[in-house]
């Protein structure tokens, strides 16, 4: 059984937001992706997908379930009026931290950097100025051009300096020093008042709640949006039941619930982990068309949207 499971983050009126350069759909884009799925596939609803995996019945040959990441505003605003006047469902996966306690996700700092300076060779001289810094104050780093070597490369949706500082603020640099320069860039390029950016970027418990009463489903994205695979099995284990303490909270069952690991990482652990706690569905970043016949339904793959015609 196929299962075209869309992949969707930010969805907004690009050109009329303070943040053009962020890359997401428009929201006239995502109406018109909608028409084409409406014309091409069978939405099918969480329940309907739990039952397949069950083997209580099939889905249509050419089901698609629609995904939607990091509970973002957007979501409540743009998406859930259009799903909602098709009587679609959409399942949401909110990360539990930024709603919760009005901090930005590590993720979302880097989009707006990006976003508020057009000029990434900058970037990246600020970057080395601050990795410097944090050098002769002790912290224990390579030399820069290791740097450079190992992180600036080809991407096909980036430029290589854009696809440096991702690397180098995601992963390449110490955990503490990358979030102290993520601080540092975000509060001198783009705001000083992060609680204030939270809220305009990420939906509410309230607004959560409003859109589960009118049909949609939520799941887990952690509590801190953190890469699972690089924690030990105790923390991923603190992480989940932190974000299940939120679902909790917005009234979602405690049986057959589903995550999505964020950043698409997990490893044997964060599936024991989830398994031993009565998730029944884990989508991941890996690009393909799902099979329920073959496919983990821990495992499964997506498409992201930036793959599906728009009508």
């Amino acid at each position: 059984m196929s299962l075209t499971i869309v992949m969707y983050h930010y969805v907004r009126d690009l050109a009329r937001s303070r943040y053009p350069a962020i890359k997401g759909r428009t929201t006239e884009a995502f109406r018109g992706q909608l028409d084409h799925i409406g014309a091409n596939y069978e939405v099918v609803t969480t329940p309907q997908i739990l039952a397949a995996r069950r083997g209580d019945e099939r889905l249509p040959d050419n089901a698609c379930w629609l995904t939607f990441d990091d509970g973002y505003l957007d979501h409540y605003q743009n998406v859930f009026p259009l799903l909602d006047e098709r009587g679609w469902q959409g399942t949401f996966f909110p990360p539990a931290q930024p709603i919760l306690e009005g901090r930005l996700l590590d993720v979302n700092r880097i989009h707006f950097i990006l976003a508020s300076e057009p000029d990434a060779t900058k970037l990246v001289a600020l970057l080395r100025e601050a990795v410097e810094q944090a050098r002769e104050a002790g912290a224990a780093l390579r030399p820069w051009q290791d740097y450079v070597d190992e992180f600036m490369g080809e991407c096909h949706l980036d430029t290589p300096e854009v696809l440096f500082i991702k690397l180098m603020l995601q992963t390449g640099l110490p955990e503490a020093v990358r979030n102290d320069i993520c601080d540092t860039l975000f509060a001198r390029i783009v705001s000083a008042d992060e609680a204030a950016f939270a809220a305009e970027l990420y939906m509410s418990t309230d607004q959560a709640r409003t859109m589960m009463r009118a049909g949609m489903t939520f799941g887990s994205h952690g509590y801190s949006h953190q890469w699972l695979s690089s924690m030990t099995p105790a923390e991923q284990a603190r992480d989940i039941d932190r974000s299940l303490d939120f679902l909790g909270q917005l009234g979602v069952p405690k049986a057959d619930w589903s995550i999505c690991y964020p950043y698409g990482g997990y490893n044997r652990d964060t599936l024991d982990i989830v398994r031993a706690r009565g998730g029944a569905l884990g989508v991941t970043t890996r690009d393909a068309v799902a099979d329920l016949t073959v496919d983990d339904p821990l495992e499964l793959p997506r498409v992201d949207t930036i793959h599906l015609p728009v009508a």
